[in-house]
């Protein structure tokens, strides 16, 4: 019985293709939207994290302010200092910590025989290469052995390369940090970086010990560290630790500033999340435009075939055996045109490739652009909507035609 009510219901399609294929077409279309929206959702997400990627995630940096809240005999308005007790201190007390490095920096005059500019040196431990990421394109960082003797070499940023040395091999070549010589021994790899003065890939980094020939490193600039486990926990272990230390209050948060870089990146999270139910939304009530009008096919195909289910009623079939009947129709119909949507929005991903975004204002960005990234779960969101939408708008005409009484059916011109 179910074989014949299918292929009562195939008979129909065939019969009426012209209208069948404008009702899959309008279906397709709206599932390929739906997938799309779904895609560039996606896209967006992965842009910010690729964003953040490039730093690393689970790091956290801390620089010293003022305080703005009275602690114990302590007033407020105190300028709060960090120096190496601080690392010490940090390192013993914060869970989960992998690598600890004091940073000292200055904006000093950089030359060498032809060339001379302003950029900003850093004085770091080698171990932050590992906390930011600072892949090398040519050379190396400098190692613990270096650090140690206070040698006097240089880690040097991709533009700051070409700006000095042009095409020219910079490894082993000398360069002046505020009159002081050092030897290039690596160059790095481009970092994303929007206009501005604060050109990261100009940057310059020396062992921390050797800084203290350009700048005094007494009183630190900040500290950075990467760490395991929850960021939260972590960075109020270290207001905490800061807090004893300082005499501050923990709650201060302008006596120390505290740059977490997984807090934010679960902000711009919850930003994407929104932005992909925003578009599911949207996606839905597009397939649903579609969905009216193949509840609009049915029911006239309905009104056609009154006296066809007249027929079939007097003949014994039973209201469920009518209702399979369209409602099969319809799904046919919705998943045919479900199909062909989602191999349209492949070839439409495919074809429209990478979406400038974060590339538009930044450098080096290319892998921050929005690329329409159709995954299974895209495809098993898309289906699941596009299942609904065909359930509802084919069983409310199947129920109609259901319902309808044989002998009034059987009567109808």
């Amino acid at each position: 019985m179910l074989k014949d009510i299918l292929g009562q219901a195939w008979e129909a399609m065939v019969f009426n293709r012209r209208r069948t294929a404008i009702t899959m077409i309008g279906m397709a279309w709206g599932i390929a939207t739906v997938v799309l929206l779904l895609a560039y959702g996606a896209g967006f997400s992965r842009a910010i994290e690729a964003i953040f990627a490039q730093w690393g995630t689970n790091v956290i940096g801390v620089f010293p302010g003022r305080t703005s809240e009275q602690a114990g005999g302590s007033k407020s308005g105190v300028s709060v200092r960090f120096t190496m007790d601080d690392v010490d201190r940090i390192a013993n007390s914060v869970p989960g910590i992998e690598h600890i490095s004091p940073t000292v920096q200055k904006d000093v005059p950089v030359q060498d025989e032809l060339h001379k500019y302003t950029w900003t040196v850093n004085g770091v431990y080698p171990v932050f290469q590992d906390i930011w990421k600072l892949d090398t394109a040519e050379g190396r960082f400098f190692n613990g052995q270096e650090a140690e003797e206070r040698a006097h070499v240089c880690v040097i940023g991709s533009d700051a390369k070409t700006k000095l040395f042009s095409g020219r091999w910079a490894i082993g070549e000398t360069i002046r940090l505020n009159g002081v010589m050092f030897t290039v021994v690596g160059v790095l790899e481009p970092k994303m970086q929007e206009g501005g003065n604060n050109n990261r890939n100009t940057q310059i980094y020396v062992p921390f010990r050797t800084m203290s020939d350009i700048k005094d490193t007494k009183y630190l600039d900040g500290i950075w560290f990467n760490y395991r486990g929850n960021n939260m926990l972590a960075e109020q272990a270290l207001r905490s630790t800061l807090g004893s230390a300082h005499h501050f209050n923990p709650s201060d948060h302008n006596a120390v500033y505290v740059a977490n870089l997984m807090t934010q990146l679960h902000q711009f999270q919850i930003l994407s999340t929104a932005l992909q139910v925003l578009l599911s939304l949207v996606g839905a009530l597009t397939l649903g435009i579609a969905g009216i009008g193949l509840m609009n096919i049915m029911l006239v195909a309905v009104q056609q075939r009154t006296r066809e289910i007249g027929v079939e009623k007097a003949l014994g079939a039973q209201k469920h055996h009518i209702l399979i009947q369209f409602l099969s129709e319809a799904f046919v119909i919705t998943g045919v045109g479900g199909i062909s949507g989602v191999l349209l929005a492949y070839f439409i991903s495919k074809l429209v490739g990478r979406i400038t975004f974060y590339s538009a204002i930044a450098q080096h960005a290319h892998d921050a652009d929005i690329y329409l990234l159709i995954s299974p779960t895209t495809v098993i969101v898309a289906t699941g909507i596009l299942v609904i939408t065909g359930l509802v708008s084919g069983m409310i005409p199947a129920i109609r035609a259901a319902n309808l009484d044989p002998i009034e059916a059987l009567r109808y011109e």
